[in-house]
């Protein structure tokens, strides 16, 4: 009787913890549910956060005629595109501290690829961090913060471990076979900072950023139960620029075009404003045109790397649940005014793609033509999310643009450059609004330029010693010379709108 009492019980225990464990499984699936769905407003939106080092605007997305980057276009289609979109400054490791800390390079004291924001900034939370802070998950894989590319691939680099939980650093065929890096500019022995291409072999997988793909979709698969903040940061089109033969046969030489461009425009500009002195470091036009087919190529690479990520928010129900952030960390210049590459305070290296992908925001897919800045993603993504973020950030949230692509928003984006003088450091510091681009050098003793982007929008024309815009300079000076970026002022002269 007394065995036949024990056995009873045991059973009973054993349906009860059945009972129990199914009630729980049915509950975790309820909840799963609830968060794929959107019906449960307590769940917390996941973030993605991918950044792509190099990139700038020559995308289908935004309008250039032979790039081919369907799954980054399909992203501003489904989400908010953002036409004037700036960096604080354009250089690697300057912008990724600014972006990552919510603080511009004056707060940061990051001016160098050599400097970490941590040397200022000891006790600074970043943007991962306020997540972490609130229970997410957070991860990267590949480069977020700074590390030099190529030869540092593989490395955590300059890495800030407390910002995540895990950090991946994907290593392919590509950065094991720098040996077939062809170099343009010889004098220039830095391969990762000269006019540098790789014919890549093998399949896409095999490559770094096909890695940090797969890595990635790892991580999402892994943590798509819970609420995450994984960030991925993809290698091209940074130089070298990889040639995978599939991608590099859309883009016939034929069909790439060099920049015409009016030939004294030079004159009209201050001499330090041009980070290449010989205009094309020299380069003959057959190889420069090589070089831009190259940058095409890898990013068609690069974009089809992100489409197999983005897939998998598709494939794992968690795209209704999961904000998007898709940007280049600074701008790329393909031969305008004889320029290549970055550190220009022009357009084509201060202008980024920016596209955010808010589930259920007013304004997706459409395009908004405010100015806004990088600095922006930090209280951007922390309201969205309704995460704490600390006071001392200096960016403005995009939330309501979010909402309203063409809402008013009188704000100017700031961006910086460092020079070396006689030996010392020297800024040039440019503002722009959705009308000009107004720029210093030394605080206007090495130079200043203002351009008109209504009627000049390849910036050919300086007009800052034109007497018709005497009161823009002043209204713009003001701008540029406060300590915090200001609201644009209420009224401003007739003609000469900021």
């Amino acid at each position: 009787m007394k065995q036949d009492f024990k056995f009873w019980v045991l059973m009973r225990l054993v349906l009860t913890l059945a009972l129990v464990g199914s009630s729980a499984s049915v509950q975790a699936q309820r909840q799963v549910a609830a968060r794929t769905s959107g019906k449960d407003k307590s769940v917390r939106m996941n973030v993605l956060f991918i950044t792509v080092d190099d990139l700038n605007t020559a995308l289908g997305s935004y309008g250039h005629p032979l790039v081919k980057s369907p799954n980054i276009d399909r992203l501003a289609t489904k989400g908010v595109r953002f036409d004037r979109a700036y960096c604080q400054f354009p250089l690697c490791n300057p912008s990724r501290a600014s972006f990552m800390t919510g603080r511009r390079p004056d707060t940061t004291r990051v001016f160098r690829n050599q400097t970490h924001f941590r040397e200022a900034l000891p006790d600074v939370v970043t943007l991962p961090q306020i997540f972490t802070r609130q229970g997410y998950f957070a991860a990267r894989v590949g480069k977020l913060y700074h590390y030099g590319v190529p030869l540092q691939i593989g490395t955590s680099g300059m890495d800030d471990p407390v910002s995540w939980q895990v950090a991946i650093n994907p290593r392919g065929r590509d950065r094991d076979e720098l040996d077939h890096v062809i170099n343009f500019v010889p004098a220039i022995r830095n391969i990762g900072g000269s006019l540098t291409l790789l014919e890549g072999r093998g399949a896409d997988e095999e490559q770094t950023d096909g890695r940090v793909a797969a890595e990635t979709i790892r991580l999402i698969e892994e943590n798509k139960d819970r609420p995450f903040f994984i960030a991925a940061g993809f290698y091209q089109p940074h130089v070298p620029s990889l040639i995978m033969k599939k991608y590099v046969d859309t883009y016939p030489l034929a069909k790439i075009n060099l920049p015409v461009e009016p030939p004294t425009h030079h004159a009209m500009v201050p001499p330090i404003a041009l980070a290449v002195k010989t205009p094309h470091y020299g380069v003959e036009p057959e190889k420069l045109r090589r070089m831009k087919q190259a940058y095409f190529s890898a990013v068609s690479f690069v974009d089809n790397q992100i489409g197999r990520v983005l897939d998998t928010l598709d494939r794992l129900k968690l795209a209704d649940n999961t904000i998007v952030v898709l940007f280049g960390d600074h701008g790329w210049l393909l031969g305008e005014h004889g320029q290549w590459q970055k550190q220009s305070l022009f357009e084509e290296s201060a202008r980024v793609p920016l596209i955010i992908y808010a589930p259920k925001a007013k304004g997706n897919g459409r395009v908004s033509r405010r100015t806004v800045e990088l600095v922006d993603l930090y209280p951007t993504l922390a309201e969205l999310c309704n995460v704490s973020a600390p006071t001392g950030y200096e960016g403005t949230s995009l939330r309501p643009l979010l909402a309203n692509p063409k809402m008013a928003w009188r704000r100017a984006a700031y961006t910086m450059v460092q020079r070396s003088v006689e030996g010392k450091p020297v800024f040039g510091r440019s503002v722009r609004t959705e009308r000009y681009r107004y720029t210093e050098w030394d605080e206007g003793r090495q130079g200043t330029e203002l351009y008109d982007h209504q009627t000049d929008p390849h910036e050919y024309r300086n007009l800052a010693g034109d007497s018709k815009f005497v009161e823009t300079v002043a209204v713009l000076k003001r701008l540029l010379r406060a300590n915090s970026p200001p609201n644009l002022p209420a009224k401003e002269s007739k003609n000469e709108k900021p």
